[in-house]
């Protein structure tokens, strides 16, 4: 394969990079736009968490989160001296906290709301491609000259007329 983008006759190469932004930033316009297209609270709320963890914010708040509980696993290990990391790290409540929202709320929880957000998503994208593929058959047809209707009674008429501007011998 090429690493050469992807074109059409005059048309600018789609490239990944001209839409990561769009994808990976935290942004409630988009959001809100992509709760509109769905109905129900369920649906909602799923699609709203879908949308948010999808983005880098939510990468960094969970790095950060995974972080909180390093120094202690560290000191463990006897890389690090409980002298080297402030005490408020090395709590059993913090790292209990961490380790159960990491395991219990992200793994069990998240997981499935977010499976549900993305079924909703790709409900509502088959649902805008059925639309478009409609949408083009309807136009196509009404560009066929073979069949009654759209682009023939326009045909019809011009050739009409074309004979009536025509002088016979």
């Amino acid at each position: 394969m090429s690493n050469q983008p992807v074109t059409t006759a005059g048309e600018e190469p789609v490239r990944a990079r001209n839409h990561v932004a769009g994808v990976v930033r935290f942004s409630p316009k988009q959001i809100r736009s992509t709760v509109s297209e769905v109905e129900g609270f369920n649906a909602k709320f799923a699609v709203i968490v879908t949308s948010g963890v999808g983005t880098m914010a939510c990468a960094y708040l969970f790095a950060a989160l995974a972080l909180i509980s390093l120094p202690a696993i560290l000191i463990q290990a006897n890389v690090l001296k409980q002298s080297d990391v402030p005490k408020f790290f090395t709590k059993p409540g913090l790292i209990l906290i961490v380790a159960w929202i990491a395991q219990t709320f992200l793994q069990l929880v998240l997981l499935s709301i977010i499976l549900v957000g993305q079924r909703v998503q790709s409900a509502a994208s088959d649902a805008r491609g059925v639309k478009e593929f409609q949408d083009t058959e309807m136009i196509l047809d009404r560009l066929d000259t073979h069949t009654t209707g759209g682009i023939t009674d326009v045909l019809e008429a011009i050739r009409a007329l074309e004979k009536k501007a025509v002088p016979s011998s």
